[in-house]
């Protein structure tokens, strides 16, 4: 294996509040870059980052829509924070999730793949989002920015 550190020094870097300024920046450069590999990549993998692409259908518009996000990898599943870049509102994906029972996914590239999902909330709660945080430390920030916002957080396990 290849030792990377791009991850420790993205880790350094999203924990600083003027990185989340940049999601103006960010966002169209993740659109272009999965556009251009095809899916394969984005900013974040470039990062040396888990990335997955999930795809939910939107719960008004019944319209699919799919959105690259950081991912925490745990066993055979993922946990998704809803931080949205430390801004006071929740994202519109995690809403979409919220509704729907299942997913798709694409991660690191791979070919996309159904999974289930399911809200983290009560005694549990605490235990992911310290695992979370500990993972990416910048959603510790993240949150404060957000004014203490309670971030959603999901789990997506594929389906077999």
């Amino acid at each position: 294996m290849v030792w990377n550190p791009l991850p420790r020094v993205a880790r350094v870097f999203g924990a600083q509040a003027w990185v989340m300024r940049g999601a103006s920046v960010v966002l169209p450069a993740e659109r272009l870059l999965r556009r251009f590999s095809g899916g394969r990549w984005g900013v974040l993998d470039l990062a040396g980052l888990p990335s997955i692409e999930v795809t939910v259908v939107g719960r008004k518009s019944g319209v699919p829509r799919t959105t690259s996000l950081l991912c925490v990898p745990d066993g055979d599943g993922f946990f998704l924070v809803g931080s949205n870049w430390g801004k006071p509102e929740h994202p519109a994906w995690s809403a979409n999730l919220r509704a729907a029972r299942t997913a798709s996914v694409r991660f690191n590239g791979s070919a996309a793949f159904p999974v289930s999902v399911t809200e983290i909330t009560g005694v549990e709660r605490k235990r992911v989002w310290d695992q979370v945080v500990e993972f990416w430390p910048g959603y510790e920030m993240e949150y404060e920015l957000a004014g203490g916002r309670e971030f959603r957080i999901f789990r997506l396990d594929r389906i077999v």
